[in-house]
């Protein structure tokens, strides 16, 4: 019964919440940012650990607090609007062509996009923007562990041409499929997997445990990887950024899965230089991988 109140609560609250206009949302979540920045001598030092190792100053990255809250604020629009509302005209574009140009390989697309700008728009923005002409994308997506959170993020989950995949072998399989019919994906590529699906390699001169997946997709099925990023601008807009091509590479039957794990994370590195304010930054990228749980 305490679970089932939990669910109703939070799901009314997001729902309310997404009523109100999302600029004024981002303008509570950058102070919520800093009041956590605060209160928390934990992220702190997550926080400086992170960017020490990426050789950066707390200049160029304080801007990055704000960004986190502003992200966590956003999440009631994205999750709970209206059906129907359309995130598209919040968003523009750069780089589509790469996208379009991939796909007329017809061996379908996986596009990475790390946990820089705001992600959760820019997978929405995809299935949006792209589906009509391409169909669903198919995400992996692995619930939350609690169980009072999982109806609230399943609300975000319930949108056209986005479709989703448990992130088992089950779902992998289905994965596989629908890029070898041409389909599309987008994979946050930064984060840690669990134990046994994935190698140790460099990022920012630390070993963290990075996912293998990536090249074994690539190599299967022939699918184009492609980088992808969703900057958050003033005022509720974004703009979403493909990268031209650079990772072939994982393509190639003979790339080993510790070198295809290098240049993901050397191509992420050069992805979060170019913008360190907009990183999540509290992400304990060289955590330990947690037990494997059969994806």
């Amino acid at each position: 019964m305490g679970i089932l109140i939990k669910v109703f609560s939070m799901t009314r609250l997001f729902r309310f919440l997404a009523l109100i206009p999302l600029p004024w949302m981002q303008g509570l979540g950058a102070g919520l940012g800093w009041v956590v920045w605060f209160v928390s001598p934990s992220y702190r030092n997550q926080f400086h650990h992170q960017i020490g190792a990426a050789g950066l100053t707390w200049a160029q990255t304080r801007a990055a607090v704000s960004a986190t809250g502003k992200m966590v604020a956003e999440l009631p629009w994205l999750w709970a609007r209206a059906q129907g509302q359309s995130v598209l005209p919040r968003v523009q574009w750069t780089g589509l062509g790469h996208f379009e140009e991939a796909m007329q390989a017809g061996k379908g697309v996986i596009l990475l996009s790390p946990h820089l700008g705001c992600w959760e728009m820019g997978g929405q923005a995809l299935a949006e923007k792209l589906g009509p002409q391409h169909g669903d994308l198919l995400a992996l997506y692995r619930p939350p562990r609690k169980a009072w959170l999982q109806e609230v993020v399943g609300l975000s989950r319930q949108r056209t041409y986005f479709k989703t995949a448990s992130a088992s072998l089950r779902g992998v399989r289905a994965l596989v499929k629908h890029l070898h019919a041409g389909g599309f994906t987008a994979i946050l590529p930064d984060q840690v997997p669990p134990e046994g699906q994935g190698v140790w390699a460099p990022f920012f001169g630390r070993p963290v445990y990075t996912m293998t997946l990536l090249p074994k997709l690539a190599q299967q099925t022939g699918a184009t990887v492609l980088l992808a990023w969703c900057e958050r601008l003033a005022a509720g807009r974004y703009v979403f950024h493909v990268l031209p091509p650079s990772l072939q590479a994982l393509n190639k039957p003979d790339t080993s899965l510790e070198h295809a794990a290098l240049l993901v994370n050397q191509a992420i590195e050069r992805m979060v230089l170019s913008r360190p304010d907009q990183y999540l930054w509290g992400y304990a990228r060289d955590k330990q991988p947690r037990a494997g749980d059969g994806a």
